[in-house]
């Protein structure tokens, strides 16, 4: 099996046989082996039913349910644990990505590299709702890690199997993939690719998730700079945000204790604030350490921290 394509999709029915045909109208001329697997991530409309459908003529397309909505990350974990080919393709499955791309995508990386990302240069979204956030969100991932791409978000993406299928993900952390890979060296080129606006249904993608990923964002930073000593390093946090914390419960008590009638909300509300922050760092803290344990990303195995990224001019590729 040379190619599998993997495309997660929650409450997508009216795309689901618009995008088989797509797909195949774009893969089955380039003379690879390929299998398509789409992951209902716990639709609760017919996708699943008329995904079911379409497999029952076509042994090349595979169909995995989850549950109940697990999200993205987790529907891609679930696609590329029974992906067969040595390359896998990702793309969303509302018809925004364009099936036609792909083929430049395997080109790239049978040239030799290990990831090759999408970059949306004229993207058909809300300006403020997502593509300003998406900018900011680009820009302080660069920033942070070192390893600038492009479009972090775009889902057109391309991976060699071996490298991809070993990476633990959670939460948002598919958006991470290009930084995480990166920064273990692998070799990264980004293209130019088409972008369409929304057919059917509507965005599943809100403002939430940018705060998802920063959190996302800080736990990789901690664990790729901490390695062992991640879970140390946001504890350190922790103990400063308690102590904030319990400084702002003792100045409360110290205010209602010498002047009754004034008012301690103030005081009170900083200190629930200084805990809760306490708290949830110290769990952000013991994930990265299970993470490091547990998962297949390991400190010590990395090639360099130096990251190979070529981008693909426009017109080395054709773009329909």
């Amino acid at each position: 099996m040379n190619l599998s394509i993997v495309i997660p999709m929650f409450n997508e029915e009216d795309s689901v046989q618009p995008l088989y045909e797509a797909v195949l109208r774009a893969v089955e001329p380039l003379g690879e082996c390929f299998e398509i697997i789409l992951v209902d991530d716990g639709s609760s409309d017919a996708t699943f039913a008329r995904a079911q459908s379409l497999a029952a003529d076509d042994s090349r397309l595979r169909i995995i349910r989850l549950s109940r909505n697990f999200g993205q990350t987790t529907a891609l974990n679930a696609g590329f644990a029974e992906a067969r080919g040595e390359i896998i393709v990702t793309l969303d499955g509302d018809l925004q990505n364009d099936p036609a791309d792909i083929g430049a995508f395997i080109a790239q990386i049978r040239k030799g590299f290990d990831l090759v990302v999408g970059w949306r240069r004229q993207r058909q979204d809300d300006l403020v709702k997502r593509k300003l956030p998406s900018r900011m969100a680009n820009w302080l991932v660069g920033k942070v890690t070192g390893v600038a791409v492009r479009d972090n978000g775009c889902a057109l993406r391309a991976y060699r199997a071996e490298m991809i299928q070993k990476f633990p993900l959670y939460s948002e952390m598919h958006r991470l993939l290009p930084v995480i890979t990166g920064l273990t060296g692998a070799e990264i080129a980004e293209l130019p690719v088409n972008h369409f606006p929304r057919r059917y249904g509507r965005s599943k993608y809100g403002i939430s998730r940018v705060y998802k990923v920063l959190f996302d964002l800080l736990a990789l930073r901690m664990i790729f700079t901490l390695s062992r000593r991640a879970f140390f390093g946001f504890g350190s946090l922790a103990i400063l945000f308690g102590l904030g914390g319990l400084g702002g419960f003792l100045l409360a008590l110290l205010q209602w204790l010498l002047t009754p009638e004034a008012p301690v909300v103030i005081s009170v509300g900083a200190s629930i604030l200084f805990a809760s922050l306490a708290i949830f760092l110290l769990l952000q803290g013991f994930l990265c350490h299970l993470i490091y344990q547990n998962g297949g990303l390991r400190v010590e195995d990395l090639l360099t921290r130096r990251i190979n990224r070529a981008i693909v001019k426009p017109d080395e590729v054709s773009i329909t």
